[in-house]
């Protein structure tokens, strides 16, 4: 099977994609920044009540200037939600104000797709796959590095890894054709488990498919601080441009918290050189518990 015909297919056996050999030059080769302050981002959904593209008091195109103004941190990562348009004149227009505000895109969290990656239904997988190659070329029209994919639940089908990996491999083709890194997330309980992400990642075996480390969200599996710790340590072994730094977690009335400095050790122990996104998620003023974030992980990198 040609290239282009795995492109074209909607789930490309994972075994044809396997077979393809992946050397160096096929490899992400990000210039990750080394400064501890370049390295932080700050994600645009803890502001997700004041950038609603309907009835919010702030537009993703006053974002970035925000971030640099309040936080004094380059990077940013929207959400997809936030985005009142992917046309080529909206995604100008924000790339003009990233470049004002002396500001980049890190990463791209993408979470309707409009179908899960391991459904049962092949249409509902091939909506997930064509929805992930769009925003693929969002990433690349807005120099991203990279973007995050979320895997929903599927009404009627359990989590499956081989469903999930065959997709998931055609998405990792072509965001290696785009230089894109994509990534999967800890996030919902339901369908992101961080050991059933690993099974998809190491199925699926390419170097344009990682994880993406959030520091609490296995917490609110109720599985206990140790299966936590265990979980961020298996996905920073699988890391490679981004993950999600926060320090609590707020879920069903229940309130979790982790240590923060033993995940930083975690990162650090993994050699992870990505960028981090500060995505406070907890009861509390974002701005401020922002930038109490951000100040805990410069004296984490220090």
């Amino acid at each position: 099977m040609t290239r282009r015909q795995l492109l074209q297919s909607a789930v490309p056996p994972l075994a044809a994609l396997a077979a393809r050999r992946l050397d160096a030059e096929s490899a992400p080769d990000v210039k990750f920044p080394t400064e501890p302050r370049a390295r932080l981002a700050v994600a645009s959904y803890p502001f997700r009540k004041f950038l609603d593209p309907k009835k919010g008091s702030m537009t993703l195109l006053d974002f970035p200037k925000m971030v640099v103004d309040k936080f004094g941190v380059p990077g940013i990562e929207p959400l997809d939600e936030h985005f009142p348009s992917t046309g080529a004149p909206y995604l100008k227009q924000l790339s003009q104000a990233l470049a004002a505000a002396g500001s980049h895109v890190v990463n791209i969290a993408v979470g309707r797709l409009g179908g899960s990656f391991y459904d049962t239904d092949a249409n509902h997988r091939k909506t997930a796959i064509e929805s992930a190659r769009r925003w693929i070329n969002v990433a690349g029209t807005l120099g991203a590095p990279g973007i995050r994919v979320h895997i929903q639940s599927a009404r009627g089908s359990q989590p499956d890894v081989d469903r999930a990996a065959d997709s998931l491999a055609a998405v990792a083709v072509s965001g290696e054709q785009a230089r894109i890194v994509v990534s999967l997330e800890n996030d919902d309980p339901r369908s992101e488990d961080a050991f059933f992400i690993v099974k998809i990642l190491e199925k699926v075996n390419s170097p344009w498919l990682r994880a993406l480390p959030d520091f609490c969200n296995s917490m609110i599996l109720g599985k206990g601080d140790q299966y936590n710790y265990d979980a961020v340590t298996a996905m920073f072994a699988r890391a490679y441009s981004i993950c999600h730094v926060k320090d609590s977690e707020d879920d069903d009335h229940k309130h979790f918290t982790v240590d923060i400095a033993k995940t930083f050790a975690i990162a650090k122990a993994a050699h992870y050189r990505g960028y981090f996104s500060m995505e406070w998620d907890a009861d509390g003023d974002p701005y401020s518990n922002t930038q109490r974030l951000v100040d805990l992980s410069l004296r984490n990198l220090a």
